[in-house]
């Protein structure tokens, strides 16, 4: 049976830099960052004081009150950008068909907030008072669990966890899914909501997090010289992938097709990336393969970028070694310099700059790139965003264990 073709139809973003994909477009085309001081807990104790938290999020504007606060923040974001998506994409979910209508969404960590309240309170106040509700609250797949129940979504319902990779890995599966009969519509993107005070501490503990604590705006600097480390986000990105067919039947707007999927393991270390960066290269040559295209056709990478010395260095040379000549010609940028690194969610919102970069030929930028690495000499976008037509954009997410995930977005046409 021919592969059928998967578009995007719908889109839902709740970002360090914007809640919906116009503010978040807007903020990506203005080099807005979204770090700053940490304003849920008191970071007096922690070398880190920063990140990239969400503003502006009343999780009542989406979900009962209720049903809300029987939620960890992760369900809370991952259930409102899904009810964004769908009312994006003008999908009545009461019409179509119910059992062809999937959720596959990425999560790295899961109710880290929800663990670490429930464990004060075993610890302060015995095990008769943890919540019954803290084991539906706390597992990683409860945000796809919700999210089929808000939305009757009956088809397929997946959960992948590949820690920084997990939204990537989730479309691309979604996109497997669609494109091989088994789902019409598919949910997918990512959620995380990991900035509590553990995770801070555990992240920090392994010197991975920037203390650029002076100057919270510069702190993300992907392939900037002077980079020290990650800075922590959060948030939410659900893209509706569709089957052409469908979308077409129903007058939806589509806002890119997904044309190519690959998904490596480094088989190296469980944190550090392989230093010949051939993990990364064959995941992006793999989606490459299957998208049926030239590695030439691609004009723009969003890349992983965390602004950690080596991811930077060794997602470069991964490009440099599998596009040669071409890498030079290539638009490059990491929206991590904006959004910090939303962990599980990162691939998501990710996907969405590619989209942008697809719909309205401009590229985001880098911000923060000031000063030139000798490992790391391509076309980063640096500081301001850029106009070019993007046919075809390749998203790279890179994890902890040496997972390695890439999607391929296509011009609709």
């Amino acid at each position: 049976m021919k592969n059928r073709r998967v578009v995007v139809t719908g889109l839902g973003i709740i970002s360090p830099i914007g809640i919906g994909k116009e503010e978040f477009f807007q903020s990506l085309k203005d080099g807005v960052s979204g770090v700053d001081y940490i304003t849920r807990f008191d970071t007096e104790l922690f070398d880190t004081k920063i990140a990239a938290e969400v503003k502006n999020f009343d999780p009542t504007d989406y979900i009962d009150k209720k049903e809300a606060r029987r939620m960890d923040r992760f369900t809370q974001y991952a259930v409102a950008a899904s009810k964004m998506a769908v009312k994006d994409g003008n999908l009545n979910t009461e019409t179509i068909d119910q059992d062809r209508f999937g959720v596959c969404i990425g999560c790295g960590i899961g109710g880290m907030e929800t663990m670490e309240n429930q464990c004060a309170v075993l610890r302060e106040k015995g095990p008769g008072r943890v919540s019954p509700f803290f084991v539906p609250m706390m597992i990683s797949n409860i945000a796809a669990g919700n999210i089929s129940i808000a939305l009757n979504a009956k088809g397929p319902n997946t959960t992948v966890v590949t820690a920084c990779a997990s939204a990537t890995n989730a479309i691309g599966e979604a996109f497997k899914l669609i494109q091989r009969g088994v789902a019409d519509i598919m949910i997918s993107g990512g959620t995380e909501a990991a900035i509590t005070p553990m995770a801070l501490a555990g992240f920090a503990s392994m010197k991975a997090l920037s203390t650029r604590n002076d100057d919270p705006k510069s702190a993300s600097r992907p392939f900037d010289k002077e980079r020290d480390g990650f800075v922590m986000g959060e948030g939410a990105g659900i893209l509706i992938l569709e089957e052409l067919e469908s979308a077409k039947s129903r007058g939806a707007t589509i806002y890119a097709e997904v044309v190519g999927y690959g998904t490596t393991a480094d088989a190296y270390h469980i944190t550090a990336p392989s230093p010949d960066g051939m993990g990364a290269r064959r995941s992006m040559e793999m989606a490459i393969d299957d998208a049926g295209i030239n590695k030439s056709d691609i004009d723009y990478i969003n890349a992983h970028g965390t602004s950690t010395g080596l991811n930077d260095k060794l997602e470069t040379l991964a490009i440099k070694s599998l596009f040669m000549e071409h890498a030079k010609d290539m638009a490059i940028s990491s929206t991590k310099s904006m959004t910090g690194h939303l962990l599980g969610a990162a691939g998501a919102i990710e996907a969405a700059a590619c989209i942008m970069a697809i719909n309205e030929s401009i590229i985001p930028p880098t911000i923060n790139y000031k000063n030139q690495d000798e490992e790391c000499d391509l076309n980063y976008v640096p500081n301001v965003a850029i106009q070019k037509d993007v046919k075809y954009a390749l998203s790279n997410s890179l994890g902890f264990g040496g997972h390695n995930a890439t999607i391929i977005l296509r011009k609709y046409e």
